[in-house]
């Protein structure tokens, strides 16, 4: 991570660009234990702001990252860019503030650095859909975005992605796609909407078999030997179904979703297996923090 920041450089890079560089590496560095976004995404936008802002007098990084000029900089610099990209650079952004300043402008609660698998970020979620939807073959194309449905949808491990068959998928009255799977952790999972209707798709599509490579041997290896086979490009993270778990784990933890609720979707038998995921969620201020603790109904 370090390298990265120290040897970004953003395109059309100006003579801005050296005023501002030292305070752009430093917030990143600082910030980047408690944001879900890898250096370079949070580089790229930072950079943009800091130019920006540079050029219109702000010449210190404790003002880049107020909720006023973080608006004007969408609102003028991005003037030229897509709605979406503007959304995306305020997401960063907000997360970013957060993570320097707290969610009130307090200092971010710091969790515990303990080891612990890094949950997928935004930006590696979408060059993994790139990934599936970019593979060669139909068949590896299908695979690779049942594995994603699976995992990131509805939190699913390696054995339980290769046990699912159509007949367990269904869809409810309300459009909510229900997974139910078997074995020890045998349950039933609510897939997340942005997953849902592809993964009732492909289960339509697999009749009564099974919906993860449907013509293949089962075996404990299936996953691992499939995504062997698959395509990766040099820009595509490594996919772990363990990682797409915690990935889906992480953010409903981020989200707010109760925990007796999630304990019960992921089949967790206790809390404790959440311990290595908690420095992966992001930093809450004191006086937020108090406030949860203090106002109960």
């Amino acid at each position: 991570m370090a390298r990265r920041v120290d040897t970004f450089v953003p395109r059309d890079a100006g003579p801005a660009w050296s005023r501002v560089a030292p305070a752009v590496r430093a917030l990143v560095v600082q910030a980047d234990p408690m944001v879900p976004y890898d250096a370079a995404e949070l580089m790229s936008v930072l950079a943009r702001l800091a130019v920006f802002c540079d050029g219109h007098g702000i010449t210190g990084s404790a003002g880049w990252l107020e909720p006023a000029t973080v608006d004007w900089f969408l609102d003028v610099g991005c003037a030229h860019l897509s709605s979406h990209t503007r959304s995306t650079y305020r997401a960063r952004l907000r997360r970013l503030a957060e993570a320097v300043r707290g969610v009130d402008g307090a200092k971010p609660i710091v969790l515990s650095a303990s080891d612990a698998s890094r949950p997928y970020t935004v930006g590696e979620q979408a060059a993994l859909w790139s990934w599936a939807t970019g593979q060669p073959t139909e068949a590896l194309r299908c695979g690779c975005r049942v594995l994603l449905a699976l995992g990131l949808g509805c939190g699913l491990s390696a054995d339980e992605v290769i046990a699912v068959r159509a007949g367990s998928i269904r869809v409810a009255g309300n459009g909510a796609v229900l997974v139910e799977t078997t074995g020890r952790r045998a349950r039933l999972v609510v897939c997340r909407r942005r997953w849902e209707t592809g993964l009732a798709g492909h289960a339509d599509a697999a009749g009564s078999g099974f919906v993860f490579r449907p013509n293949a041997v089962r075996a404990k290896n299936l996953v691992s030997n499939f995504l062997a086979r698959a395509h990766r490009g040099a820009t595509v993270p490594p996919v772990k179904v363990a990682r797409l778990r915690d990935t889906w784990i992480v953010e409903h933890l981020a989200s707010g979703t109760p925990l007796p609720v999630l304990a019960a979707a992921a089949g967790l038998d206790g809390l404790s297996s959440l311990d290595r995921l908690l420095p992966h969620l992001p930093g809450i201020s004191a006086q937020r923090a108090e406030r949860h603790l203090r106002e109960l109904a």
